[in-house]
């Protein structure tokens, strides 16, 4: 071991501790060469090339001096040509000699002598240039006249002295910068080269004409000028010409010089223009300075985007002064371009292209400035995860050069949402589209609801329309939500103190406004409905809906005679129109404020009559009270929804409904805000969600096999998403009835992968299929004839179409026949563009849905943003496109609280203490209330429930056009019995006359076509005539819809289905639906209205609500689901 360590070699001097003190002294003993670099640039030329040339502040000195120098010979040349007298005849000698000063010879000679020593270090570089030559010929002379005095007045052309300043110009603008390390625009060089050459034009043009005109007509320099404007503009008056041939010749060598240089220079100007024009150029810093400006960040801009985002973002007025800058990648099309040369946009709309992820493009955009940056996804793009890829990338980069810049963020998966959590506002697409679709299925046209609420609109669509559903819906569309402090309202303020409910039933009963939540000034959270038990307080911000915000409206009293008359009066059809209900052409709400100080809390309207009255008693309905108490919310048998848990008997609870609630244990995907749910003790088995394959626990194989009390609701999609998720969590949310849960069947194009099972075996009557709506046998097996709601969703495959419009031509047409084959059955479409809503259930027969195009096109030349609102389709919500949620993002600029709003609605976002959103069906027993108001109070004082909209379906009215009688007597001809088709015909013909005798247009057509067959009858033989006129009948007979129900009927058949399930019921054409948002407080209640609720939540007044919603699913399972949350 010893000698071992003797072995050891020491450490170099350079590694030793003494040495690292001291420093290391064995350095001179190495081998090392030290090595010294630049060294040529030493010398004392190369220190004065680096400082005169090289340099950049000091070269840009140098090349001022010289270029003031250039422009101080051109200004000595002109003094000389001015104080010189006028010669004395004409001949040439005046040309080669001038009279020149003394003084003004000893100028020029320095100055040429300064101009000799700056070109005597790099003679031979220079000596080939044209600058170069032309500082010899102006230089030489008068260093020459020097030596040989003589020479002091002999001519020369100083004058192109000013080619030489131009080209100092020039070389002096790129030195400057260099030097401020800046780049200006290269339009910006080019403009000033193009004027630069213009002036040194006309310059040397004066000063030679001048000078050969000495022998001539003795031109002054003035008169030169002259000249040369009115030869160069091409007018030539004449008054003053040229007299002798060397001018002449001048010229002409001008002129050619002329139409030489300047084409060149306005086409390289004219191609920076039109490069400038594409990429847009730069936004100004001193406009970025002092005028506000957002900037809108894509990928591909479409004019549909585009003018739904101008027209959202500008429809508010305090937004008016804003510009918006498109940074955009790609270069602008036609169309976009066609729009932003409208004036209304081309003095506040700047589009740049170039990338969010380049600090120079930022900067061009003065993204550090800007006030807010919206960063969209590209939704049509087959491949959806590039997409939000590339958005998290822009936002990642505007953050790192911007971090005081708001970020509002479109993101189309709700996986990648993650990435972009720290953005101020964010919306998923797919996580709105599939909550508004669940959302419809048992709250009818919750999409339609949602899209009005979200878009800008001052209620005037639908105004100058004949029909009164129309101007009603148009009006109602114009409510929107608004905030605004308690105590700094008029509408709240008299409610500090009094409970949520009080509040929100007299703001309504008063002002017309529906309050539907609170904020605390402590708290970030917005409750929607938080309940009888909530006390307004002073500091609190009030969110209500109405027509405009409290700002915007203007109140007046009445006399209290004209009061009385209004409140007494009876309604007297839907002309008459509430005075809180008009709208002022400036956006002001004209509100009646009503006396309600004599009053009672129900109204004089609402009492009972006294014992004496002849009149018939009506019902009462409890007053809402100001601070409410326990036993003050109590269940109502015509207004409250109870659960299964409070009403079934124990012996009606089957072992299949002992759900537990508690919190799904798995997420597909980070970001899931938790919702208290309907779940299973026990996960089912994969092999158990395949509902049309047997396992070893159960063998049924199609959805009838299964015994559902609930129809189903089927969801057709291609793939099963992440965001899929959340249309089964808003089905299985807590405060749904078990009684009312329908069976949620996915019917996949592709097979969903093992992390979306996980996360979906836990909720009760989940299943899957793997099929097509293209395929007739996958629709029955999966229960389409005894489905509630088919939910269609759009196909991302499709967004590859070559023309945009064209990525819903397949969903389209898919529904178009799922229409025609299974037509009571309710659909609920997605597309992709507003616009093609059109087509859906489309006739091209029907004179209604035509004049409801026509309808349409008049409100978009009118300037509305909601033109397409009055197609039945959306109206009833059974279609919708995602795009249109794109204002959502839009309005939060100005309403920051849209986003949260809009997901406590469609059941997003869960808080504790916040209500959901729910609706009531109005039966024939209901109509005692009569009034929204009624209906309101009623509410309120019984479940706490606060209304906001009605959803109405009346019967369509039909024209007396061709077309509308043609389709109507083919819709009669469908609903036939169908044994009258065995009947004999003149029994047919007897059948149909007495049930036409109601139909006197369809007995007008049965009696055309009767006198058509009996013109023809001649023309034929006896029996050749009976046989024609049997295969008329029979082809009469056979519709087409019997065609079509005979088809789905055989392939049941074939599939071992059973077809009693399958009925032949009218379709939806005969009646139109429509919402009404906010109606006014005497509005009448109609059989079948659908009433949307915001109901308070349940667990808000359990004292252990907070431990339950703790539960865990394991702690859930061994108890009964009555004991889990009592409701």
């Amino acid at each position: 071991m010893v000698d071992l360590e003797s072995e050891v070699p020491p450490l170099p001097p350079r590694y030793r501790f003494r040495d690292l003190l001291l420093g290391d002294q064995g350095w001179q003993n190495d081998d090392r060469v030290q090595v010294e670099f630049y060294m040529n640039e030493n010398t004392f030329k190369e220190r004065l090339k680096l400082f005169f040339i090289k340099n950049q502040r000091s070269s840009l000195r140098i090349r001022l001096f010289n270029f003031s120098l250039k422009l101080l010979s051109c200004l000595l040349y002109i003094i000389r040509v001015l104080l010189e007298s006028p010669s004395q005849g004409n001949e040439w000698s005046h040309i080669f000699w001038v009279n020149r000063s003394l003084p003004l010879w000893g100028l020029q000679v320095m100055y040429n002598f300064v101009l000799f020593l700056y070109f005597w270090g790099n003679i031979w570089e220079q000596i080939l240039r044209i600058p170069f030559i032309l500082e010899i010929i102006n230089a030489v002379p008068f260093i020459i006249s020097i030596f040989w005095p003589s020479l002091r007045n002999l001519f020369v052309p100083v004058f192109l002295n000013c080619w030489l300043a131009k080209h100092a110009l020039e070389n002096m603008i790129n030195d400057l910068h260099r030097a401020i390390q800046r780049t200006q625009s290269a339009m910006f060089n080019q403009v000033l080269i193009l004027i630069s050459t213009l002036l040194c034009l006309i310059f040397t043009c004066i000063c030679g004409i001048q000078h050969l005109e000495r022998i001539g007509k003795k031109l002054n320099l003035f008169d030169s000028l002259y000249f040369c404007i009115v030869t160069f503009s091409t007018v030539g008056f004449g008054d003053v010409t040229p007299e002798t041939w060397s001018s002449k010749l001048f010229v002409v060598a001008m002129i050619c010089v002329a139409l030489v240089v300047l084409p060149i220079q306005f086409e390289q100007l004219a191609y920076l223009w039109m490069e400038r024009q594409k990429s847009g150029g730069n936004y100004s810093r001193h406009r970025a300075q002092t005028e506000k400006h957002v900037v809108l960040c894509v990928s591909s801009l479409k004019i549909d985007l585009l003018m739904d985002f101008l027209n959202e973002f500008y429809a508010h007025p305090r937004l008016q002064d804003y510009y918006v800058v498109i940074l955009c990648p790609t270069e602008m099309d036609v169309q976009v371009r066609r729009v932003l040369q409208i004036p209304m946009w081309s003095q506040r709309v700047i589009y740049l292209q170039g990338s969010a992820l380049k600090d120079q493009d930022l900067l061009r955009a003065k993204m550090d400035d800007a006030e807010a940056c919206f960063i969209l996804s590209s939704r049509c793009e087959v491949d959806r995860t590039s997409s939000d890829h590339q958005t998290i990338l822009r936002a990642w980069a505007v953050k790192d050069f911007a971090p005081n810049c708001p970020l509002y963020v479109q993101i189309l998966k709700p996986e990648n949402k993650f990435h972009i959590k720290f953005a101020d506002h964010v919306v998923c697409e797919e996580e709105f589209k599939y909550a508004m679709l669940a959302l419809n299925c048992i709250c009818p046209a919750t999409s339609t609801l949602i899209t009005l609420l979200v878009h800008t609109s001052r209620g005037q669509e639908g105004q100058q329309s004949p029909e009164q559903w129309q101007k009603t819906y148009g009006r109602c569309s114009g409510n929107e939500v608004y905030h605004i402090v308690l105590e700094e309202s008029t509408f709240f303020a008299e409610y500090e103190g009094k409970s949520f409910t009080y509040a929100s039933f007299h703001a309504h009963k008063k002002f017309g406004v529906c309050l539907i939540g609170v904020r605390r000034e402590d708290n970030k959270n917005i409750l929607l409905n938080p309940g009888p038990r909530y006390i307004m307080n002073s500091t609190d911000t009030c969110f209500y809906i109405n027509i405009t915000k409290e700002e915007n409206s203007a109140f007046k009293n009445q006399d209290q005679q004209r009061k009385s008359n209004v409140s007494g009066s009876f309604y007297h059809g839907p002309s008459r129109l509430p005075v809180h209900s008009i709208i002022a052409s400036m956006g002001t709400v004209a509100i009646d404020l009503q006396d309600t100080s004599c009053r009672s809390a129900s109204g004089p309207t609402l009492t009972l009559p006294t014992e004496g009255s002849k009149e018939m008693r009506r019902p009462s309905i409890a007053p809402v009270l100001e601070v409410a108490d326990a036993s003050s919310i109590q269940t109502c048998d015509l207004l409250s929804d109870q659960s299964e848990d409070e009403t079934t008997p124990d012996e009606e609870i089957s072992s299949n409904l002992e759900y537990a609630k508690g919190y799904p244990p798995y997420s597909p995907y980070i970001g899931s805000s938790p919702t208290f749910c309907h779940l299973l003790h026990e996960k089912v088995p994969f092999c158990c969600l395949r509902l049309d394959k047997s396992c070893q626990h159960n063998y049924y194989e199609d959805a009838k096999a299964y015994g559902f009390k609930n129809k189903l609701i089927i969801v057709a999609a291609e793939t099963a998403g992440n965001g899929l998720y959340n249309f089964i969590v808003p089905l299985r949310a807590y405060y749904r009835p078990k009684k009312e849960l329908n069976p949620i069947v996915l019917l996949l194009d592709n097979p969903p992968d093992m992390h979306f099972l996980d996360a979906i075996c836990w909720f009760p009557m989940v299943y899957y299929m793997v099929g097509s709506i293209d395929n007739l046998d996958d629709l029955l097996k999966c229960g389409v004839t005894f489905a509630a709601n088919m939910v269609v969703v759009d196909k991302e495959s499709t967004m590859s179409a070559e023309e945009d419009y064209m990525a819903d031509a397949k969903t389209i047409v898919n529904v178009q026949t799922l229409f025609r084959l299974f037509s009571s059955l309710s659909i609920i479409t997605e597309l992709t563009h507003p616009a093609n809503m059109r087509f859906m259930q489309f006739r091209a027969k029907d004179c209604y849905s035509l004049a409801l195009s026509k309808l349409e096109k008049k409100e978009r030349e009118r300037g509305s943003n909601l033109a397409f609102m009055f197609r039945l389709p959306f109206a009833a919500g059974r279609v919708f496109s995602i795009s249109m949620l794109d204002t959502l993002l839009y309005q939060s600029f100005v309403k920051d609280y849209m986003i949260s709003i809009t997901r406590l609605l469609l059941g997003l976002d869960t808080t504790p203490g916040s209500g959901f959103l729910c609706s009531m069906k109005i039966t024939e027993d209901d109509l005692w209330i009569r009034t929204y108001a009624r209906l309101y109070q009623k509410l309120c004082s019984s479940t706490g429930d606060v209304p906001i909209g009605i959803y109405r379906t009346e019967s369509q009215k039909l024209t007396t056009s061709e077309s509308q009688i043609s389709i109507s007597v083919e819709e009669w001809e469908d609903t036939k019995d169908s044994k009258e088709q065995g009947h004999h015909r003149s029994n047919h013909r007897n059948s149909t006359s007495s049930d036409q005798s109601d139909h006197p247009l369809l007995r007008r057509k049965s009696m055309q076509w009767a006198r058509r067959l009996s013109r023809k009858g001649p023309k034929h033989s006896g029996k050749t005539a009976e046989k024609i006129t049997q295969q008329r009948l029979n082809l009469y007979r056979r519709s087409e819809r019997q065609e079509l129900a005979e088809l789905v009927k055989n392939r049941m058949k074939h599939l071992g289905l059973s077809t009693v399930g399958y009925d032949e019921m009218n379709d939806h054409q005969s009646t139109l639906s429509y919402i009404l948002i906010n109606p006014s407080p005497d509005t009448r209640i109609e059989v079948n209205d659908v009433v949307y609720l915001i109901r308070p939540d349940p667990l808000a007044y359990l004292p252990n609500s907070e431990p339950s919603r703790r539960n865990s699913i394991c702690n859930a399972s061994g108890q009964d689901s009555r004991e889990e949350t009592q409701l």
